[in-house]
């Protein structure tokens, strides 16, 4: 089939839809079955039989998944482990009741959350660290090898080993505010995403800065490629791939522009294996655009409601992605 907005070839026709009924904030699988993160309160499991389940009393904050359990935040200041058979708990809540709007899964199944200033750290066996940063938590991150979180909050990160207790954590410091982090898969570079239309970056092992601008919006979703070799980003008419395959990251080099649009991406998610990136745009359209050389397919068609989420299956072999109209989609390829 080919996209009717121009000569994309199209695999709408063969997306398994739904209406989740709310805004979906997040995408993700246990497994095989597609779990879609709504806004107010419940999960969506979009197996063979379509499940809800109600886990917070309020709002849905923040998700995350490791392909067996979800764990989610709430403004009820709750975090919530769910698993495969829909069954959930509660692994922590804020005493003071505070939106739990940070989650990072790590090491050995811990999970890192944060309610106001407070960073915590949450072993799989219950036992509990925390740290205080300067200014209220704006992401969360863990490093991909030891156990070593980013805590990014105003005027730069803080790196904390939680098991440490008498290592001082270190600082990287930028003015403004960095609401989100995330960590090279090699571990050896760190970027926030700012306030401001733009992206700030540090090689770890000496701190040098990496500015990385040039959006129209706030960059809000950032994915690694399957080899680490680029960070895609949303944040502009296009999708936006900064290179970091050399020791020097994307200092002095310029991104890779691809899949451009009138309408701002949204949205995007690396294939786990492939050189493919799923792109949601704001306007509701989906494309998977391959990296080596730009080409495009069309996964939905644009219907004027953005595109909230976007998820791979482990293996590759699915699509996720929803809207926040309540409009959700599955395709196999």
């Amino acid at each position: 089939m080919i996209d009717a907005q121009g000569s994309i070839p199209s695999l709408a026709d063969r997306v398994r839809s739904l209406n989740a009924g709310a805004p979906v904030v997040g995408a993700h699988f246990i497994g095989a079955t597609p779990v879609f993160v709504l806004g107010e309160e419940s999960l969506v499991f979009a197996g063979e039989t379509e499940r809800r389940m109600p886990v917070h009393s309020g709002a849905i904050l923040a998700s995350v998944c490791d392909g067996e359990r979800i764990v989610t935040g709430g403004d009820d200041g709750n975090l919530i482990e769910t698993n495969g058979n829909g069954e959930h708990r509660e692994l922590a809540s804020d005493e003071k009741k505070r939106w739990v709007d940070q989650v990072a899964f790590g090491p050995d199944g811990a999970v890192a959350w944060s309610a106001g200033k407070i960073a915590h750290v949450l072993s799989r066996k219950g036992e509990s660290r925390q740290f205080e940063a300067p200014s209220t938590v704006g992401g969360v991150a863990f490093a991909p090898k030891g156990f070593r979180l980013a805590i990014a909050h105003y005027n730069g990160v803080t790196l904390w080993f939680p098991n440490a207790a008498g290592a001082k954590p270190e600082r990287l410091e930028w003015k403004g505010s960095h609401l989100g982090v995330i960590i090279s898969p090699d571990g050896k570079f760190l970027i926030t995403a700012m306030q401001e239309p733009t992206l700030h970056g540090w090689r770890i092992a000496d701190a040098k800065h990496m500015r990385m601008s040039g959006y129209s919006a706030r960059v809000r979703s950032l994915s690694w490629s399957a080899d680490g070799a680029f960070l895609a980003t949303s944040g502009s008419e296009q999708l936006i791939l900064w290179p970091f395959d050399g020791k020097d990251g994307p200092m002095g080099r310029q991104p890779k522009i691809l899949a451009q649009s009138e309408a701002r991406v949204s949205v995007v998610a690396c294939h786990p294996r492939q050189p493919v990136v799923a792109v949601g745009y704001a306007d509701g359209a989906v494309r998977l655009v391959r990296t080596d050389d730009g080409a495009l397919i069309s996964v939905r068609h644009s219907d004027g409601h953005s595109v909230s989420a976007v998820s791979w299956s482990s293996a590759g072999q699915t699509l996720a992605f929803g809207t926040e109209s309540g409009e959700a989609g599955v395709l196999a390829l």
